[in-house]
């Protein structure tokens, strides 16, 4: 609602914007602004149109920006999951960053789903049920999620059974709780064939901050695949149990149709493959139920 405001951001002369409007309003035939004599208003017909070109342009620019991006193979963008982002992409980046030296990686953590166009991204790590995809998207599994209790090599001592868990600090990991079939204390202790069910102890939103407690030897853990293989692999975690419970929800490598061969995406999506294989091992020590 300011002519010089406008003038300045399209870099042009207030009397050339001016004689723009003019134009427009000649063509439509009916004024688009009132003006007073420090600011102006928009007629009825100004609020009409408002909308509908605002929409237009920046539908305009989202294409604009995409068609650039096309001749960007440098830069890749990634948005994934904050937990994801920080138990098992940022462990493992300078692998990536080796193996291909002249990708420049931008990530965003977020859970808010992104708009491809709007955000820029050109990919995102997806988690969920995934039952009705965008078919301006393409995606592909590539992680099953399944959670089984996870402690301390330390606390482990202590609690040797399953049925030992009724004595051992529980911790919460809240961020399954989404799902329509949660898998959480109650599922994992029923196929344990464990009659209890914990109600008391520290609970997170975000899986990694709960991983984070249990290895530092605070209690016992529901722990994600996603979020504690590498720990596990590492020995910095155990699964003493040898059972875990698989939720139908999984992860997706998403992009847009028709950017998946661009060589800095096929290659972000190969290496990803091939990290989830080397840890494949930890899957072998477990009994894997499916659940929900």
């Amino acid at each position: 609602m300011s002519f010089a405001k406008a003038a300045d951001e399209l870099n042009v002369t207030p009397a050339a914007l001016s004689f723009q409007i003019k134009s427009l309003e000649e063509y439509l035939g009916q004024p688009l602004f009132i003006r007073l004599n420090r600011a102006v208003k928009l007629t009825e017909a100004g609020r009409v149109l408002s909308p509908g070109v605002t929409e237009g342009f920046q539908t305009l620019t989202a294409a604009w920006r995409a068609a650039r991006r096309l001749q960007n193979e440098t830069t890749l963008s990634v948005t994934a999951g904050p937990a994801f982002t920080a138990k098992w992409l940022a462990p493992r980046l300078y692998e990536f960053a080796r193996a291909n030296p002249e990708v420049d990686l931008r990530f965003t953590a977020s859970l808010r789903v992104m708009d491809f166009e709007l955000d820029e991204v050109d990919v995102a790590i997806r988690f969920g049920l995934h039952e009705q995809e965008d078919p301006s998207l393409w995606s592909q599994p590539f992680a099953r999620e399944w959670v089984t209790p996870v402690m301390s090599p330390e606390m482990a001592k202590d609690f040797p059974t399953p049925e030992s868990l009724r004595d051992a600090p529980i911790l919460f990991d809240d961020s399954l709780d989404f799902l329509a079939n949660p898998v959480g204390w109650s599922a994992w202790l029923e196929k344990a064939g464990v009659d209890f069910t914990p109600t008391h102890g520290p609970h997170f939103s975000n899986s990694d901050h709960a991983v984070d407690a249990a290895i530092a030897g605070a209690g016992v853990v529901l722990g994600r695949r996603s979020i504690t293989v590498k720990d596990l692999h590492e020995g910095k975690l155990v699964a003493p149990y040898g059972l875990a419970i698989e939720t139908r929800a999984h992860y997706r490598f998403v992009c847009r149709k028709g950017t998946e061969t661009r060589p800095h995406i096929a290659a972000f999506l190969d290496w990803m493959l091939s990290e989830v294989e080397k840890t494949a091992s930890v899957h072998e020590q477990l009994t894997i139920v499916p659940v929900g």
